[in-house]
């Protein structure tokens, strides 16, 4: 029985043997196959040489090996910087500006893009060459020698790109000397005095220090144009206080167009001096342009504190004129707006009695008048009083003289304004 299992066993091997050798055999072919179609390919990329062997290892890195080789990078201690123990090793920077990405007045710094160059000499990574003036490489070399330690003060934000790989450069020369590039941004603190805002000009710096404690300033003066603010802050002030002057050609009874307008005007004057002072930081001395915005605020204020005035003394002329029984036959209900803009049908418009004019009593009067109030002598001091007080009530007696001084008087002053502020801070 034992040798009837062993002899079929043996015959199934045999039988089986023929299969996985033609197997075999294919597979090979495969590969022989593959390896010359992919010989083929590389003959004609390469114009017909090709090593295998260096097919099979990564070429970036047997150069990296190759470089390491060259520069003797296991042979030193690159944590040390180069003549440790001697004198410091000078280090000469080269920055170049690529663009200014932005100002903020209210965070008070600078962003700026730039390229940071290094130079300095260290033997131990000098290599004889007959025919490469210099070799380049990577951030991949940086890493494993030394740099300098420098380092960007006041900074509150900085980074090296990376897209679409770390943009770092480092340039070897044969007799030692190095250049180390890196492209960097970089926010930095930038203390600015606003006390001239927006006619100012700014001094920022960006600077540079190492462990060696040298520090390397960069100035940058930074002047900041007119235009922009005059289109959003100067002119709309102008043409609000502008604005403001209409009411002086309205007519005094006009209460509701003289009420609102000035009104407008001052709600418009808020809003301007709101939204400059919401993008501006909040500093403690005043600025230029405040200045400039509660002046002609205070125009517009006065504007509408004139035609309180005038409605008032049109008012108590009014009054008295009605207590006097002066007013017109034609007078009616509709006049009484004068007084507060509404009107009133209480008031009896019926005409007055007119008083019985009497030679005693058209003598009684003068008389009175020239015996109390005699003629003040010209040029003494109590003339003087008297003729301004006499000038005031004169213009509380006719109040409409206070519109037309005011239209001269508004535009002068203002315009004065103009010129000892563009004088003190052009």
């Amino acid at each position: 029985m034992n040798l009837a299992l062993a002899a079929l066993r043996l015959m199934c091997l045999a039988w089986l043997w023929p299969v996985a050798r033609l197997k075999g055999s294919n597979t090979q072919n495969q590969r022989r196959h593959k390896d010359v179609y992919l010989g083929e390919n590389t003959r004609h990329k390469f114009g017909g040489r090709i090593d295998f062997k260096t097919k099979k290892s990564d070429s970036t890195k047997s150069l990296l090996i190759k470089s390491e080789q060259l520069l003797r990078i296991e042979d030193h201690d690159f944590a040390m910087r180069p003549g440790f123990g001697g004198s410091a090793i000078p280090v000469g920077i080269d920055v170049q500006v690529e663009s200014i990405d932005g100002i903020s007045e209210v965070n008070m710094d600078f962003t700026m893009t730039l390229y940071l160059r290094h130079y300095w000499q260290d033997d131990r990574l000098a290599f004889p060459s007959s025919n490469n003036k210099s070799r380049t490489f990577d951030a991949r070399l940086v890493k494993k020698i030394w740099v300098p330690d420098v380092f960007f003060v006041h900074s509150k934000r900085s980074f090296i790109h990376d897209t679409t790989m770390e943009n770092i450069m480092l340039r070897v020369f044969p007799d030692g000397n190095i250049l180390y590039s890196v492209r960097i941004t970089v926010t930095a603190l930038c203390s600015m005095d606003f006390s001239r805002f927006p006619l100012d000009t700014q001094n920022c710096s960006l600077e540079l220090e190492s462990c060696w404690y040298n520090r390397l300033y960069i100035n940058f003066i930074l002047r900041r144009h007119i235009f922009f603010f005059m289109l959003q802050t100067y002119f709309p002030t102008m043409l609000m206080v502008m604005l403001s002057w209409v009411s002086f050609w309205i007519d005094r009874r006009a209460v509701p167009a003289r009420v609102s307008l000035g009104i407008t005007t001052v709600l418009t004057m808020s809003t301007i001096i709101t939204g400059v002072s919401a993008s501006m930081p909040q500093v403690s001395y005043v600025k230029a342009v405040d200045i400039y915005l509660w002046a002609s605020f205070l125009f517009v204020f006065l504007s509408v504190i004139e035609y309180a005035a005038v409605n008032y003394f049109t008012t108590v002329e009014e009054m008295k004129k009605l207590q006097k029984g002066k007013l017109p036959v034609s007078y009616d209900a509709t006049q009484a707006m004068a007084y507060d803009g509404c009107f009133h049908d209480d008031i009896d418009a019926s005409p007055f009695p007119e008083l019985p004019t009497t030679p005693s009593t058209t003598r009684t009067i003068p008389a009175r008048a020239s015996s109390t109030e005699p003629p003040p002598t010209e040029g003494t001091r109590l003339w003087k009083k008297r003729s301004v007080g006499k000038n005031i009530r004169f213009i509380m007696s006719n109040s409409y003289m206070i519109d037309s001084y005011s239209r001269i008087l508004f535009p002068l002053a203002y315009l004065l304004f103009n010129i000892i502020y563009w004088c003190i801070y052009s």
